[in-house]
């Protein structure tokens, strides 16, 4: 059954800075921490580099080019004193390349190899998650999560983390240099600070609102896309391109528009520091260049001044883009963290039940299960199905049957009741052991990009190229691969694209015997959707499959399960009859009726 799912919206509401998320984020840094402190380290030798330019420049101009006094250097003295302070700051400049250099790459790396352990990690724990949690998570948002929000932190520490550290200590740096200088002088600047703060906390909250919007948006998006790109031959099929280009264009314009906002809030936001930066240069000439006149500060002094002063406001300009980033990291962490937090429910048990050799015996003992609170799919499900035996399940659409293979397979745990294989519980059995018996066949066989070998050994070295060939040839695959240009070697495209419907059919057949499932053969609608030719192929390699395994085949096509041992008949989510095909037509009950919707035509013709 197909369950209903429900997409909501994952917009983080959280705070800019948030110490919870800042000491998980500790873990993945912790590894490489002598890169972390290592640029650290660099970033306050950096910032030292930057400060003693001005103060270089200040004992050019006052001991060298304009003396305040009377002064015994000789003029080749003065020149030498000039061109040594000239090579001297050109040694500050090249230690603070050097330095920035240094400190990027250092970050660049940890940022990277941070990125990599997170990426790792979600891609793990993704894969360990039960099917319940994709039924409710679309893939567009996932994709967001591990490539978007990973990319995110990574801004976060080649250009945010440390980079914030040395900008607050150059502005502290400064504060303390003005004072010393002339705290006179320092208190004119310290006039637009106020207000320049009141400023700053306002463009922070509007461009924070501002953040949360375009990120949800943009998950809106690759939800959209990936849904599109999955169902592009729907949305051909049934001329929904308009429609569908309609509906993204409509989300393609809220995301330009949010962010168009943002760029609004950058845009008014520098000139707005600049004009603050510029109101406390022009104070600084009135007031220090009214002292330069009376004697009480030298020329060097306040061009030392102004250049402090322009790199005291280089910071406060880079802070709504730190600022941003670090909204960002804390949004994006914190998404991670909700993907990473999510309860792995389908787990291994401590110490797993061991299965020695596995005869196949499938027992359900009471069994209820939905996929969403209070709506049962199946309602006190029981039946055996002995080692070797060949069952059937059929019932309208809705009745319950697909959901039978996910709990035999444990891709969801039953709310009430067990399923038993060979006397174990499938949840005392770890879920690698179990599923190693059961070889699977779905409706709709999936396809990964990669060679046709490939495909049917999904990469397991034990599987090799003989075995795979046998596995071909005895689901009769063999004649229409040995066909194409390259055979097993051929490349295959994304989800098969090329491949027919019944080709796909097959090598997903030709897939669970390379296996070699032990005991346990499932088989959801793999003949539903395959022609007259290829199903008899199918029906053909079903046979040799069967044979000696104990079998589960869930089909419409009545056609397909008159040759099983026993039919299973259920009907909205509870078994109402049991028998074989002769049986259940004598019986004159759901199963017959079943059978003669099917078949109206040709009973009709018959009679």
């Amino acid at each position: 059954m197909a369950q209903t799912t429900f997409f909501h919206e994952d917009e983080i509401l959280g705070k800019a800075y948030d110490g919870r998320l800042m000491r998980r984020l500790w873990r993945y840094i912790r590894p490489y921490s002598l890169l972390f402190f290592g640029a650290l380290v660099i970033a306050l030798a950096t910032v030292g580099a930057d400060l003693i330019g001005p103060f270089i420049t200040q004992i050019a101009i006052d001991r060298y080019i304009a003396p305040a006094g009377p002064t015994t250097l000789t003029p080749t003295e003065r020149a030498n004193g000039v061109f040594f302070m000239s090579l001297l700051f050109l040694l500050a400049l090249s230690v603070g390349f050097v330095l920035r250099y240094l400190q990027n790459f250092m970050l660049s790396v940890l940022g990277q190899k941070v990125m990599y352990d997170l990426r790792s990690d979600m891609f793990g724990h993704l894969q360990r998650l039960s099917l319940s949690f994709f039924d409710h998570n679309p893939v567009g948002r996932l994709m967001t999560r591990i490539t978007n929000d990973v990319d995110a932190l990574n801004d976060f520490f080649t250009s945010g983390a440390v980079s914030l550290i040395g900008d607050t200590l150059t502005l502290i740096g400064i504060m303390i240099i003005l004072l010393i200088e002339n705290w006179r002088l320092a208190l004119v600047v310290f006039i637009v600070i106020p207000p320049l703060l009141l400023v700053t906390a306002f463009f922070q909250r509007a461009m924070r609102d501002n953040f949360r919007a375009i990120r949800v948006r943009l998950a809106r998006i690759n939800a959209n896309i990936a849904e599109n790109i999955a169902g592009t031959q729907v949305v051909q099929l049934f001329n929904r391109e308009r429609r569908n280009f309609g509906y993204f264009d409509t989300l393609n314009r809220d995301y330009r528009s949010a962010t168009l906002r943002s760029l609004f809030y950058f845009a008014l936001f520098f000139p707005v520091v600049n004009l603050f930066a510029a109101t406390a240069t022009a104070l600084i000439i009135r007031v220090g260049g009214g002292q330069v006149l009376t004697s009480a500060l030298t020329i060097g002094a306040l061009i030392a001044f102004l250049q402090y002063l322009d790199r005291f406001f280089l910071p406060v300009r880079d802070l709504a883009d730190k600022y941003t980033i670090l909204q960002a990291a804390m949004a994006s962490s914190e998404r991670i963290f909700r993907v990473l937090d999510e309860p792995v429910t389908i787990a291994d048990p401590t110490t797993p039940a061991k299965l020695e050799q596995v005869q196949g015996d499938v027992q359900f003992r009471d069994v209820w299960f939905a996929y969403n609170p209070d709506e049962w799919v199946l309602k006190g499900i029981s039946f055996h199905i002995r080692p070797g035996e060949s069952v059937a399940f059929v019932g309208a659409t809705g009745a319950g049957k697909t959901s039978l293979i996910s709990l035999i397979s444990r891709f969801y745990d039953v709310e009430r009741g067990e399923v038993l294989l060979d006397g174990h519980n499938v949840k005392d059995l770890s879920q690698a052991e179990l599923r190693r018996h059961v070889g699977a066949v779905l409706q709709d066989p999936f396809v990964f990009a990669g060679t046709i070998a490939s495909n049917i050994r999904l990469h397991e070295q034990d599987i090799g190229d003989e075995r795979v060939r046998d596995a071909a040839s005895f689901v009769n695959a063999a004649p229409f691969i040995e066909q194409l240009p390259q055979m097993y070697e051929e490349e295959v495209r994304e989800r098969g694209a090329g491949l027919s419907v019944g080709q796909k059919q097959l090598l997903a057949f030709a897939r669970a015997i390379a296996f070699n499932p032990e005991v346990l053969l499932i088989l959801d609608e793999a003949t539903s959707s395959v022609d007259t030719e290829t199903e008899a192929l199918i029906q053909d390699a079903l046979a040799k499959l069967m044979r000696g395994r104990t079998s589960i085949i869930i089909a419409h096509r009545l056609s397909t399960i008159r040759n099983v041992d026993r039919i299973i008949v259920l009907h909205k989510g509870r078994i109402v009859e049991e028998g074989t095909h002769e049986a259940l037509l004598d019986r004159n009950g759901y199963y017959k009726r079943l059978y003669e919707l099917q078949y109206a035509e040709s009973l009709a013709q018959g009679a």
